[in-house]
């Protein structure tokens, strides 16, 4: 049976997630089998493991580091939201259904024993699980019930490493006030602390080291400064979209409220000849990009009526007038449509409403839910493509003989008849080099990036950042057997 140690985090976005991808990285170089583990995550960006399953985007970084394939073991409880107050339920890789937030926190002490049953499996075949909380254990309006934090931890009686975000500001309340609001069993499961993200002379916090231990108890297993190298990385928290300019080719991406799988746009952020700007509400799409692209939706009817709200309609027209290209991606791809519809009331209250009109097709939202990894090609170029598919509904019309990928050999995807606008449903495609190539040289844009390698020599770097200024050592020795408790 493996040995287990849980990193948590002060709040949201401290860097947990890199953590323990450079953590897993690591221990693979030192010989462990290592598994990645997350109870829950709440992200509309997601993964889709082998099997056809969804886990968090991050725990799929966190497995590439690990070097062994995603399992939707990895993160047993996933959280869609689709509006502000409700989400899709993933269990085990699969919808489990809709629930509010105030429901979900009255039953997610139900799903205990499917996170349990994923960490005990994923134990059973490793040396080592590295388990990440979520959000902060410091919020105790959530501990009752809780699985993502100390509810899980003393569930399962695994040992805690609790990181503070010192680029934030104010990481000795940060820690100290954790280890205050907490109780006795709770502070029993923590065995350290770390401090993230420091920019500047690290000797010049000693004194606050000294008054955390002093206050808390807790030994140090390092301050780590910022890493660079996290811009090549995957993103996992809306948080961290930003622009990134650089090239001449200019991409808008419009930041659709409900925007999913927003890393579809990373391997173009890392070309050189590409600029990616992504377009608040309230601002203007840019009358000088060669390209829109739409990117995914968790609430596709939701965000289109946002998309309207913001002007953005009357600026796609306009770009398109001036022969700017279009692409839509997933929900970006239903909202180009002509009408989409959603008859069961899937998303809401059930509705047909009027697309952008862009392409000739029509959309049926319907409650079988494709989630399936895809490989083909591209039909102009013919570089091969791989990516995955999450979506529920079914894309129909004229515009869909004009397909420009083949994608499990099925012609997919639609354009229309003056070329300028198109869109699929797959996630992934820009990752593929060939294909990514292919699509900017058809701009004018020469790549000879590689984004699998960029991504993995990032992943050696990280696990390297960490060797040098945590304990790592120390970390493994903390880590305690896994032991199952009897049902």
């Amino acid at each position: 049976m493996a040995r287990c140690i849980m990193i948590q985090g002060t709040g949201t976005n401290v860097g947990k997630s890199m953590i323990v991808a450079g953590l897993a990285r690591a221990f693979v170089r030192r010989g462990l089998s290592v598994r990645p583990f997350k109870p829950q995550n709440m992200s509309n960006n997601a993964a889709v493991t082998p099997d056809g399953g969804e886990i968090g985007r991050a725990q799929a970084l966190q497995a590439r580091a690990a070097c062994v394939a995603p399992h939707i073991d990895m993160n047993p409880v996933l959280l869609k939201p689709q509006s502000t107050t409700g989400a899709q339920v993933i269990v085990q890789g699969k919808v489990r259904g809709m629930q509010l937030a105030k429901n979900y926190g009255q039953h997610k002490h139900n799903l205990l024993p499917d996170v349990l049953d994923s960490f005990y499996r994923l134990a059973q075949a490793c040396d080592l699980v590295l388990i990440e909380g979520a959000g902060s254990p410091s919020e105790t309006n959530l501990r009752a019930g809780d699985i993502a934090n100390m509810g899980f931890a003393t569930a399962a009686d695994v040992p805690v490493v609790l990181f503070g975000d010192i680029d934030r500001g104010g990481v000795i309340a940060q820690i100290v006030g954790t280890s205050a609001v907490l109780d006795i069993a709770d502070l029993k499961q923590i065995k350290a602390f770390g401090i993230n993200k420091f920019r500047g002379d690290i000797r010049l916090f000693d004194d606050g080291l000294s008054d955390i231990v002093a206050r808390t108890g807790w030994p140090c297993l390092g301050v780590i400064p910022w890493f660079d190298g996290a811009a090549h990385l995957p993103a996992e928290d809306v948080m961290d979209i930003t622009s990134k300019s650089g090239g001449d080719f200019k991409i808008a991406v419009p930041r659709l409220p409900r925007i999913a799988n927003f890393d579809d746009l990373d391997p173009l952020s890392q070309e050189p000849g590409v600029s990616v700007a992504f377009i608040e509400p309230g601002t203007a799409l840019p009358g000088d990009a060669d390209l829109v692209l739409i990117p995914g939706s968790k609430a596709t009817l939701a965000d289109l009526a946002a998309f309207r709200s913001a002007g953005w309609d009357v600026d796609l027209a306009a770009h398109i007038r001036r022969g700017g290209q279009v692409m839509g991606i997933c929900g970006g791809y239903q909202m180009l449509g002509q009408t989409l519809s959603d008859p069961l009331g899937i998303e809401g209250p059930p509705e047909t409403v009027e697309g952008l009109g862009h392409l000739n097709v029509h959309t049926v939202l319907e409650p079988h839910k494709q989630v399936t990894q895809v490989s083909g090609h591209d039909c102009h170029s013919g570089a091969p493509v791989e990516g995955y598919e999450i979506h529920m509904g079914q894309t129909t019309g004229p515009d869909c003989a004009r397909p420009w990928l083949t994608i499990n050999g099925q012609p997919a995807g639609a354009a229309s008849a003056n070329a300028l606008v198109r869109g699929c449903y797959v996630h992934g495609l820009f990752a593929s080099d060939r294909f990514r190539a292919a699509f900017l040289a058809n701009h004018g844009v020469a790549s000879d990036h590689s984004y699998d390698q960029t991504v993995e020599t990032a992943l050696d770097a990280l696990a390297q950042h960490l060797e040098r200024h945590m304990d790592i050592d120390a970390l493994l020795a903390l880590a305690t057997e896994v032991r199952p408790q009897p049902r």
